[in-house]
């Protein structure tokens, strides 16, 4: 009597082969794996990972269209700011002077102060109410003006107050200036006096700037740090190693989506300010190129920032007290609303090393001095290197899973 072997194969039903046959059974079962790896070979020569890339990228960006918080940080905040100092900046500096009561209202000084645009003046008011505005700083100075007895010169008095000695001595270089003229005082002395027509900078020129860095810096630590976490602690790139995708797809697909979205706020936000607040843009659509570009360079150094965020963060909670940490002093100290040179010298070398202020700084110069990416190429530089620096780290405490 015969032997027999049973042999499955896939979903077939199962066949018995003689002894005499078996190895023409083990030729099938050879033939049909071959085909397999075969098929398998093919699909995966098929498959492309720039598809891939591309597709996780097309994801992600609707992702963080559809999220607030993302919108919120990266064009509301900056266009709330951009609304309210292009208003504040537009109207340049201002001294209110009182009138003292009692006053010579009709002489050539309080003419020309008027004619100046700076100084407002304020009226109707008694002796006690302008004491009481002088103590807090709300009237800036006040005038008291007398024509003399048996001259055809007047005397002014003029009060300051230490609440506002800022604008007091600004008041004091104008009356001053208004002494020198020929229709007030005879010259001593003959000053010639000239101006060299310069461009306009504008308060919005230094505000848009330092608020597009704050936007990016916002877009690239808080997205990146929560995206990535929360991939990972709901299983979805543990999810993606069961696929063919590599990792590098992974990151940079949420990187591209990133990037892109954070260039449509940036062209927003430089769109905005130049048509409603006259933000200069000295060779026109080619600064705004320029300025995409370092824009480009400044949300891949922040993103860094916020891979290194997730890899440390234990749990979602933990994330928005470490991205201040990362965030605050850059947004403070950076020159995102004034000059890093009204900080105290001891604070002033720390500015200096933040990276947001070699973005700002190369924005500005960009934007209002009409310089090319060439000419910013130390603040390119300290960028790149913060971002060398960045991802080193960024490697080594990034986990996967």
């Amino acid at each position: 009597m015969k032997s027999t072997v049973s042999i499955s194969i896939s979903a077939t039903p199962a066949f018995c082969y003689s002894p005499d046959e078996k190895s023409g059974a083990a030729a099938s079962i050879g033939f049909n794996k071959i085909k397999q790896y075969n098929y398998y070979k093919t699909y995966m020569q098929k498959y492309s990972n720039t598809t891939a890339t591309l597709a996780l990228a097309k994801a992600s960006f609707r992702s963080i269209m559809r999220s607030p918080s993302a919108v919120v940080f990266t064009l509301a905040f900056p266009i709330i700011f951009i609304v309210v100092f292009g208003f504040l900046g537009g109207k340049g500096t201002h001294i209110d002077v009182g009138i003292a009561p009692g006053s010579d209202v009709n002489n050539p000084v309080t003419a020309m102060l008027e004619k100046t645009g700076m100084i407002r003046l304020v009226k109707n008011k008694s002796k006690a109410d302008f004491d009481k505005l002088l103590e807090k700083g709300n009237v800036d100075a006040m005038i008291d003006i007398h024509k003399r007895l048996n001259s055809v010169a007047y005397s002014v008095n003029v009060v300051y107050t230490s609440a506002s000695m800022d604008k007091g001595n600004i008041l004091k270089s104008v009356l001053n200036n208004l002494f020198y003229n020929k229709t007030l005082k005879p010259s001593v002395a003959e000053i010639k006096e000239s101006t060299v027509h310069g461009r306009e900078y504008k308060t919005i020129d230094f505000i848009l700037p330092g608020q597009l860095g704050f936007s990016l810096l916002s877009t690239g630590v808080f997205g990146t740090a929560f995206v990535f976490l929360s991939l990972r602690q709901t299983l979805v790139i543990k999810r993606f190693f069961a696929t063919p995708v590599k990792r590098s797809s992974i990151v940079i697909g949420e990187g591209v989506a990133r990037i892109g979205f954070a260039l449509l706020g940036a062209l927003f936000i430089i769109t905005l300010g130049h048509i409603f607040f006259g933000f200069t843009l000295v060779h026109g659509v080619l600064t705004v190129v320029n300025m995409l570009i370092l824009a480009t360079l400044g949300i891949i150094v922040f993103m860094g920032f916020g891979f290194i965020i997730s890899g440390i963060a234990k749990n979602e909670s933990m994330v928005p007290p470490i991205s201040n940490i990362v965030t605050l002093p850059q947004f403070l100290l950076s020159g995102t609303f004034f000059s890093i040179d009204a900080f105290p010298g001891w604070l002033q070398p720390i500015s200096r090393a933040l990276p947001l202020t070699y973005l700002n700084d190369a924005m500005r110069k960009v934007a209002f001095e009409g310089l090319n990416l060439w000419d910013v190429k130390f603040q390119i530089m300290i960028l790149v290197i913060w971002g060398i620096a960045i991802y080193a780290v960024a490697v080594k405490v990034f986990r996967w899973e």
